[in-house]
C-alpha cells in the first residue's frame, strides 16, 4: 500500500563498497573475494531499490569507505560518507532532527512493506525494530538520535538485539517490534536467498 507524499521518516542505507575483500568478508572463505563483491553490488541496489518503493521519505545511501566507487553512483541516490567509528558509531550519525529508519544491504527479505511498518511505528514509539534470526536487527528506526542504544555495544555477536532491547528499556523509550527477518551472512543463508530470490543467486 502506497504512502502518502509527505515524508514521514528517512531511509538511511548503511553500505560497503563491493570491493574484493572488503564487502561481505565473512562468505569469502566459502565463495571467494569476487563473488562476494558481487553479491555485495546486487544486495546494496535491492536495499535501494526497496527504500524507494516503500516511499516514505527520503533516501540516503551512506558508503563506505568513501563515495568513489561507480556503482553508488549507478543507483543515483543521495550518497553520504560513513562516519569512522564502530558500526554503532557510523548507525549514531545517520541520524538528524527528524525520524530516520536505518537498514543495511544484508536483507533480501525486507520490503517495502516492512519499511512503511516501520515508520508508521514511530508515530507512537520512539524507537522501531526488526529483529533478525540471528540476534541483531535488520532494521531500527528513532525520532531523534539515542546515543545510548549504540556506544560501547559489541556488535556482530548474538545478543545484540537483547542487549538493545535491554537500553531501550533503561533509556526509558517505547519501542515497537515488527516480524523476524534474516539476513545473509553465512553459505546456509546465501543458499536460502537464491531459493527464495533467484534473480540475486551468484
Amino acid at each position: 500500500m502506497a504512502m502518502a507524499a509527505t515524508s514521514i521518516a528517512s531511509i538511511a542505507i548503511l553500505a560497503k563498497a563491493p570491493v574484493p575483500g572488503f564487502a561481505k568478508t565473512r562468505l569469502i572463505p566459502d565463495i571467494g573475494a569476487h563473488a562476494a563483491a558481487v553479491l555485495q553490488e546486487r544486495l546494496t541496489a535491492r536495499a535501494v531499490a526497496t527504500a524507494r518503493a516503500a516511499d516514505v521519505g527520503r533516501v540516503t545511501l551512506w558508503c563506505a569507505p568513501d563515495l568513489t566507487h561507480r556503482s553508488f553512483h549507478d543507483l543515483r541516490v543521495a550518497l553520504k560518507r560513513q562516519a569512522e567509528g564502530d558500526l554503532g558509531a557510523r548507525m549514531l550519525a545517520v541520524f538528524g532532527g527528524a525520524p530516520t529508519l536505518v537498514i543495511g544491504t544484508d536483507c533480501p527479505a525486507l520490503t517495502p512493506s516492512h519499511i512503511q511498518d516501520a515508520a508508521r511505528a514511530l508515530a507512537t514509539h520512539d524507537v522501531v525494530l526488526i529483529p533478525a534470526e540471528d540476534g541483531g536487527y535488520v532494521l531500527i528506526g528513532a525520532k531523534s538520535p539515542h546515543p545510548g542504544l549504540f556506544e560501547t555495544m559489541t556488535w556482530s555477536v548474538p545478543t545484540v538485539l537483547a542487549e538493545t532491547r535491554r537500553r531501550i528499556g533503561a533509556l526509558g523509550l517505547s519501542a515497537a517490534e515488527l516480524p523476524v527477518l534474516w539476513d545473509v551472512d553465512t553459505e546456509d543463508d546465501l543458499a536460502r536467498m537464491e531459493r527464495a530470490f533467484p534473480e540475486l543467486a551468484l
